[in-house]
């Protein structure tokens, strides 16, 4: 009666074993490899060197079974991505990169527009007329010019001498307002190199965590296999499984909220690399080592205020209506222009055309008197909204200020919680350990298992989120100082 109840605790012993890898032994199988064991003197337990021994066999199997299984897969696996290559995808095929681009190209040709009133003018013209001679024009005209009989052709030119400095002002405005529409091509830019790279890092960390998903079923699994094998044996009670087995649903259930979160991050990834369709990729970390931020904020600060795109995009557009409000002042001075036409009449009457050609030069000068206040308002207006560019640009660089030393703030504590997540994880994992032990020698109860299982998730998961939480950290911080590459 001893041998059998010594050959039952360790046929439990072996189901448990193979339980561990998810392993479902036959009944068969079993009774071989009992009747195989010599009769033994009385024991509660199997040793834990027996234990050690066979999960380390059945895990150097599984290990060679997920080698061929990863090999055998190799073939169909998604093109890599790295992070890098990431961001310059993105700049490629974002649609708001190529946006900022064609703005800043557009505004390049506004200022040829403006340079256009500096330049001389010519038009030529080719006109041939059949009426009654020497009659005119009696409605719809107040001048006397003659209607004749005649055919001819000739050219027209005027030129800006002075306007004193009205069009030059126009066209240094234009100049900037182009270098502003440049930096806000770079800004924009640099928020889709920001965007991607915490879609990058948002798609690795829900990978990750997903791992951590399968890992918690996968463990919590193999306990409910060895709890409800112990059940059946009547050595552990009920209440026991229907913890294992609630557990277990609760590891389904993150796994599947991971795996939804890894899908939904995968998708923002493409929406941010311009893709027009789901692509799957492979996402390669970066295995370098975890560096501090910079000791001190004040330097990033003066970085940040002397490379941020968008700062130098307000400063330039404050420079341009500044340039503006001194050609809407100018407008109130004269403007001095010269002109000229000359042509031929080879069809004529000579009874009214006494040459065969005519043609004169002249200079002529504008002065504004009068005309409603309009353009002393008009240079009001851009001197007020010069004004205000003005604040728009300190309200900034206020803004800037705080951004990074909020960020800077968050980098460091993001790095020290890097460190004590590790820690936790590797206290978590050895209280798991601890509790396992325990209650397969029948020391603890499942409440105290559950618990270090429960440990042990949430501290895997804390410490995958502070590792990617710091490169976000970090990512944010070039990005607020303007150094985004």
């Amino acid at each position: 009666m001893t041998n059998k109840t010594n050959k039952s605790r360790l046929s439990t012993a072996c189901i448990f074993l193979l339980a561990c890898i998810g392993c479902s032994p036959s009944i068969a199988q079993v009774s071989t490899t009992m009747q195989a064991l010599p009769d033994a003197p009385p024991t509660r337990l199997i040793s834990q060197r027996d234990v050690q021994q066979g999960v380390l066999a059945i895990s150097n199997v599984a290990a060679q079974s997920s080698t061929v299984s990863t090999n055998a897969q190799a073939p169909d696996a998604p093109p890599n991505l790295t992070r890098a290559e990431a961001e310059q995808m993105a700049i490629k095929n974002n649609p708001r990169v190529s946006i900022g681009r064609l703005l800043a190209l557009a505004q390049h040709q506004v200022v040829r527009e403006t340079r256009a009133a500096e330049l001389p003018t010519a038009t030529a013209n080719i006109t041939a007329v059949d009426a009654e001679d020497g009659s005119r024009s009696s409605a719809g005209s107040l001048t006397a010019s003659r209607l004749v009989e005649h055919a001819g052709a000739g050219g027209n030119f005027t030129q800006l001498i002075t306007d004193f400095g009205r069009t030059r002002n126009l066209v240094a405005s234009s100049k900037l307002q182009e270098k502003a529409q440049n930096a806000n091509a770079l800004a924009t830019t640099e928020d889709i190199v920001l965007a991607t790279d915490q879609a990058f890092y948002n798609a690795l960390q829900a990978q990750a965590l997903l791992k951590v998903a399968e890992q918690t079923v996968d463990t919590r699994h193999s306990t409910d296999t060895l709890v409800n094998e112990l059940t059946k044996n009547k050595l552990k009670s009920t209440l026991d499984l229907s913890f294992a087995d609630v557990n277990l649903s609760q590891a389904k259930l993150l796994m599947l909220d991971a795996q939804n979160n890894a899908d939904s991050t995968m998708a923002a990834l493409d929406a941010v690399l311009g893709l027009d369709k789901q692509v799957r990729y492979n996402l390669v970390d970066e295995n370098t080592p975890v560096q501090p931020p910079p000791p001190s904020a004040d330097p990033l600060i003066q970085l940040g205020l002397q490379q941020r795109p968008d700062l130098q995009a307000l400063n330039y557009n404050q420079q341009a209506t500044v340039k503006f409000n001194h050609a809407q002042r100018d407008q109130m001075l004269p403007t001095i222009s010269a002109a000229g036409t000359a042509g031929s009449v080879p069809i004529r009457s000579d009874a009214y055309y006494t040459a065969n050609w005519w043609g004169g030069i002249g200079v002529n000068v504008s002065i504004p008197i009068f005309n409603g206040f309009l353009y002393s308002a008009e240079a009001k207006e851009s001197s007020i909204r010069a004004q205000a560019a003005s604040e728009q640009s300190r309200e900034l660089r206020d803004q800037i200020e705080r951004d990074i030393r909020t960020s800077w703030l968050a980098a460091n504590t993001a790095f020290q919680r890097v460190s004590v997540t590790a820690d936790l994880l590797k206290q978590a994992d050895l209280a798991l350990t601890l509790a396992q032990t325990r209650y397969r020698l029948g020391l603890s109860s499942i409440v105290e298992l559950s618990q270090a299982q429960l440990q042990q998730t949430d501290a895997a998961i804390g410490n995958t989120n502070a590792q990617y939480q710091y490169r976000l950290a970090l990512a944010t911080l070039n990005y607020q100082t303007g150094s985004t590459p």
